[in-house]
């Protein structure tokens, strides 16, 4: 940033702003070893995931950002001492392996081939993919009845695919760029459903926008077991795994859920075991 002449009256605003940028942002550094005492730890979140890892004008919000924001409490770092950064899916693992972040919660589901690259702690979440249809569609009933049905798929997204692959072969695949662009055509009868991970659409039908417009099928079509990534060899692990434990522990992880995923009534399952990985 550059420095520039500034009057006493602006001197008041600067220190301000400085005070602002404190309270976690998209700049800043990280002490890298996130085991407190030091200025800032870096967390990698989602920033357009509705209930999970969303950036909004009031700030950081959905259970991604609460588990991250419990976890580092238990490793010494207030909530103004967290400097949150965008973590898109194809980044992750670079962003671990550069030091760019201490640690990623962002839907992260733990896989053997990334396993290769990072390690993670957890799983913190067991999440399925499903798919959403409107609230007044009782023609869905399983997996089949997607068979000649509009199925969206978003850009870059294999979940749709996987459907019409192994379970639907008849669906109509329609690709959108978003999933908001699939709610407002799931909403608008463009298509019939949307699928990816139960607790992604449940984030997305829990927006004001959308409360009662839209259910769950409940299909669990898969196991998505979602960890918190850190570096290879990184002695988080074992300290987010303990965190982990007391979050479920003394209920927090239940209001966790409760407090984003409850008004799209998302039936999500008991808080996994830690190291107990369901394929």
């Amino acid at each position: 940033m550059k420095l520039r002449k500034v009057t006493a009256a602006s001197a008041a605003v600067i220190a301000l702003g400085l005070t602002a940028t404190a309270c976690g942002g998209d700049d800043g550094g990280s002490n890298g070893s996130g085991s407190g005492g030091g200025k800032k730890i870096t967390v990698g979140i989602k920033y357009d995931q509705p209930g999970l890892g969303q950036k909004t004008p009031q700030g950081y919000a959905g259970f991604d950002v609460d588990v991250a924001t419990y976890v580092a409490k238990k490793l010494g770092y207030e909530p103004d001492q967290i400097v949150w950064k965008e973590a898109k899916s194809a980044d992750r693992e670079t962003m671990l392996q550069r030091g760019d972040v201490d640690f990623i919660a962002a839907t992260y589901s733990i896989t053997p081939e990334r396993q290769e690259k990072v390690d993670f702690a957890g799983p913190y979440l067991l999440a399925h993919q499903d798919v959403l249809i409107r609230a007044d569609d009782n023609s869905i009933k399983s997996p089949k009845d997607l068979n000649n049905k509009k199925l969206c798929s978003v850009a870059g997204s294999t979940s749709a695919q996987n459907v019409k692959d192994k379970l639907a072969p008849k669906a109509d695949l329609q690709t959108y760029p978003t999933y908001s662009a699939c709610l407002s055509g799931l909403q608008n009868k463009a298509i019939d459903a949307l699928t990816t991970d139960d607790s992604i659409l449940a984030g997305y039908a829990a927006q004001e926008q959308f409360k009662g417009k839209f259910k769950l099928a409940g299909f669990k079509m898969t196991n998505e077991n979602y960890g918190i990534g850190v570096k290879k060899g990184s002695d988080l692990k074992d300290k987010i795994n303990k965190a982990l434990e007391e979050m479920v522990a003394d209920k927090s992880w239940q209001k966790a859920v409760e407090k984003n995923f409850g008004p799209a009534n998302y039936q999500y399952e008991p808080a996994p075991k830690i190291g107990e990985i369901k394929s």
